[in-house]
């Protein structure tokens, strides 16, 4: 399974599902596929779940969704991706314990598990 590495405070967004838009740079060819969720920088696996759609987002769409990605205006207006696209995310669980990776070094966004 593939596990997306994710900063704590929007980990923390996802897994008490608040957060079903992940905000990314690309698109991703992973819709469809359960991933797992790393919190960046712990050498841990604290949960999974689906992608279920990535589409591309203007500005304006970012704002009238910000329930679901939690991303503030002045944030939003700080974005420097030429061609934004939410990840759609579905069917969130979070691990009772965390389970343990081996982070290779290079790993940014996708690691291996």
């Amino acid at each position: 399974m593939k596990a997306l590495i994710i900063k704590e405070n929007w980990l923390n967004l996802i897994l008490s599902g608040k957060k079903t838009w992940e905000i990314r740079s690309s698109n991703t060819k992973k819709v469809g596929q359960k991933i797992g969720l790393i919190q960046s920088g712990s050498g841990k696996i604290y949960g999974e779940c689906t992608i279920i759609n990535s589409m591309p987002v203007k500005k304006e769409i970012l704002y009238k969704n910000i329930s679901k990605h939690q991303v503030s205006k002045e944030d939003i207006n700080k974005l420097n991706y030429k061609h934004p696209h939410a990840w759609v995310l579905a069917d969130v669980k979070k691990y009772k314990s965390p389970k343990n990776y081996k982070h290779l070094q290079g790993a940014v966004i996708w690691v291996n598990c």
